[in-house]
């Protein structure tokens, strides 16, 4: 048995949980005469300490252990979840699914195969030092961050981590299971020079231990990136208006294609026909050079997950190859609607929440190009470095995200920092004018959430460096 079965059966049955044959016998009431359904079980630990100016503000622990039961049928998908984990509240939940679903007869699909290797270790970050730890680090982080920078007035500092141990059973009584750890440590900053103040901030995390985000080098060195970030707003002058070339900077930026391109090649909005994809698989939507891909393999990564919430193992999905659309992301109920296979990304926030098509970490490959070519091919245009929110319509495309750093580009070199910069675009029309992708690639440093239907999830995302021409650029100067 491997280790994450093993805790599973600890956490979820025996004497203060559930009889594995009896919750087999309600799994089976709920699914009988079903196209697909699962048990899902939960237990997760989460804390969260976070500084304000040189004083702890919030800390936080929770616990929550619970299930979600659901039978699919069809396009209809009957959910039930409870926050206590008993054979009673079990059969409560089967009897109230059977009673809704219709009992009209199909083929139960097959259900996932064995669990891959593990992509992460299944350590509890939480346990691995006292709670005081974290919180002394956070005092010494506003210190340092004061002691760099005489001009910090402002230091805003957080850590968070949790532990998921899921267990899915399915209706032929399979037991899939998955140990999650995730942690994250966040620096923010204001500086104030000359009565203008600007702040800066820098973030990182994964499914790791706390260990390489408490190690002075890692901390110390998101103190400076975030004093850095401030110092050049402080110079930044007023963004330009326009249509206009744009070099977008490696890693972070890819939250565009995030939300840009990602979501609308989800299964259920193809599926339902809602996507400004839909109906486009083997043609040309993007550039020549570009390839995207979603790789819910990458270990220790973020939006990495040895097996989805529904049990299927995490796979790298080529979404776009060359410029042709080639795949879309799909849990299991919208593969088996399309007639394809499921490539994993069937991911939910919680026992409480159904699970649905979601990214894991969504890439854009490197090509051959130098940034310092791509900026000298530019009279006039912008650099964008980091991006702070943004917002997305699915089924038109269009897409509004604001530039946390970006600079002028004139006469092929990079100039002054601007403020104010937004990129306003259309996700299928932005790929087609990929003019050059570099030969650069990087992934984010692990700070992403992505929300859909009221549902956060923790994700990557990453990028080369790209130049993409004719893109409008929405400012502030006159």
């Amino acid at each position: 048995m491997s280790e994450a079965l093993a805790t599973a059966a600890t956490l979820f049955h025996g004497t203060n949980g559930l009889d594995p044959h009896t919750a087999a016998r309600h799994i089976a009431t709920a699914t009988d005469g079903a196209d697909d359904g699962e048990l899902f079980l939960e237990y997760r630990e989460s804390e969260s300490i976070s500084l304000d100016d040189g004083r702890i503000r919030s800390a936080s622990f929770d616990t929550r252990r619970g299930f979600g039961l659901r039978a699919v049928l069809g396009e209809a998908s009957y959910y039930a979840h409870a926050g206590e984990i008993t054979d009673e509240a079990l059969a409560r939940a089967a009897a109230t699914i059977k009673a809704a679903k219709s009992l009209e007869h199909s083929a139960t699909a097959a259900g996932p195969a064995a669990a891959p290797a593990p992509l992460y270790a299944g350590l509890n970050p939480l346990a691995e030092m006292p709670f005081s730890t974290r919180a002394e680090l956070l005092q010494e982080i506003d210190a340092f961050a004061r002691a760099a920078d005489p001009r910090v007035i402002q230091v805003m500092a957080s850590i968070a981590g949790e532990w998921q141990a899921i267990e899915i059973i399915r209706a032929d009584s399979t037991r899939l299971a998955d140990l999650r750890p995730l942690v994250r440590l966040n620096v923010s900053v204001v500086l104030e020079h000359n009565g203008r103040r600007e702040s800066g901030s820098h973030g990182a995390g994964g499914r790791t231990s706390y260990a390489p985000l408490i190690a002075p080098a890692y901390w110390q060195g998101a103190v400076h990136e975030a004093i850095r970030q401030a110092a050049v707003n402080l110079e930044s002058i007023p963004a330009p208006a326009g249509e206009m070339p744009v070099v977008l900077g490696a890693g972070w930026p890819g939250i565009l294609l995030h939300e840009a391109i990602g979501h609308g090649l989800e299964g259920d909005f193809n599926r339902k026909q809602t996507s400004a994809f839909a109906g486009l698989m083997g043609s040309r939507i993007a550039a020549k050079g570009v390839s995207v891909v979603d790789d819910g393999t990458i270990p220790n990564r973020r939006g990495s997950l040895t097996i989805d919430d529904e049990g299927t193992p995490t796979s790298r999905t080529v979404l776009i190859e060359d410029g042709i659309l080639t795949g879309f992301l799909q849990d299991r109920q919208n593969a088996r609607l399309m007639n394809m296979r499921p490539t994993g990304n069937g991911r939910r926030e919680s026992y409480a929440h159904s699970p649905m098509p979601r990214m894991t970490n969504t890439i854009m490959l490197g090509g051959d190009a130098n940034k310092e070519d791509m900026i000298k091919s530019i009279k006039r245009g912008l650099y964008a470095v980091n991006f702070g929110g943004g917002q997305v319509d699915i089924t038109s495309g269009k897409f509004v995200f604001s530039a946390s750093e970006a600079y002028m580009i004139e006469d092929g070199k990079i100039t002054a920092p601007v403020k104010g910069a937004t990129l306003i675009g259309n996700g299928p029309d932005a790929l087609t004018k990929v003019e050059m992708i570099g030969n650069d690639m990087e992934l984010d440093p692990g700070v992403g959430t992505c929300g859909k239907n009221g549902q956060g999830v923790p994700v990557g995302v990453g990028q080369p460096t790209m130049k993409m021409s004719g893109l409008t650029v929405g400012g502030t100067a006159a």
